[in-house]
């Protein structure tokens, strides 16, 4: 056997099923960690008090309302994951028989996305921007690291978070271009997160819906696209051959050439 051979070898041969398994399993690992990450980014929008992210801005307007015995008090997490359900929801009644079964797995992305999104508010429970300084270097941190986890979500390849997936259904009923039918889901949740804020404290939240959060709906958005073309080393971590037969490979290459050389 050749060097030569053996490459071929490496790169052609079919992926086992135990292969198949790791190879699943290491994928939502990473994606995991990349839910993670948004949701860190996320929590650090709250802290900042200068206006949540636009996905968080319902929950966490329905969680100030629980806190203050006008609303279940539940936790920013929990009305996520409410309100992915009802995104999940609204895509079914929207595609009927076109929605695809697999598509149920958003419930699942997005329950994990409200669970962490707790821990990470409890990580987070010591930040307090109590000056316009920290409040904006909070909301510009948290709007980074944001940017950089749903850059990384993107790349696992797994189903869509419900708050992309609503307004996907959108598009492919209406044929309306994907970007103008995110703006629009976008902005109609920001404003039924004032709206929450008015029906029950009667005001609008200036830390629920605020400067912060414009500046999130465009600077995320920028962060997303810059790390587009930057992250071949995350696609090379995500379809890594699994197992250690490409390690037996990889020596075997290593003593063979070495031979030649010789």
């Amino acid at each position: 056997m050749n060097t030569e051979n053996i490459a071929n070898l490496t790169s052609t041969s079919p992926l086992t099923k135990k292969e198949k398994t790791i190879s699943f399993l290491w994928q939502h690992l990473l994606l995991v960690i990349s839910l993670f990450i948004m949701t860190f980014g996320v929590a650090l929008c709250v802290r900042s008090n200068f206006g949540s992210s636009v996905i968080s801005s319902i929950p966490l307007a329905m969680t100030l309302a629980g806190a203050a015995d006008k609303a279940p008090a539940l936790s920013i997490g929990d009305y996520t994951n409410i309100m992915n359900i009802l995104l999940v929801g609204g895509q079914i009644l929207i595609l009927r028989r076109k929605f695809e079964r697999m598509q149920l797995f958003q419930l699942i992305i997005g329950f994990l996305f409200g669970f962490l999104l707790d821990v990470n508010m409890w990580l987070t429970s010591g930040i307090v921007c109590d000056t316009i300084a920290y409040k904006i270097s909070a909301q510009i941190a948290g709007c980074l690291v944001l940017g950089t986890g749903i850059a990384f979500e993107i790349r696992c390849g797994s189903v869509t978070m419900p708050g992309e997936g609503f307004p996907a259904a959108i598009c492919k009923a209406t044929g309306i271009p994907f970007a103008k039918a995110k703006i629009g889901v976008d902005t109609t949740l920001v404003i039924i997160a004032v709206l929450t804020g008015y029906a029950y404290f009667g005001t609008w939240l200036w830390n629920v819906v605020g400067p912060g959060t414009l500046f999130a709906m465009f600077f995320v958005g920028l962060v997303v696209r810059f790390f587009d073309g930057k992250l071949r080393w995350f696609d090379n971590m995500l379809h890594y051959r699994p197992g250690f037969r490409r390690y037996l490979f990889g020596l075997a290459r290593f003593i063979y050439g070495r031979k030649n050389r010789d």
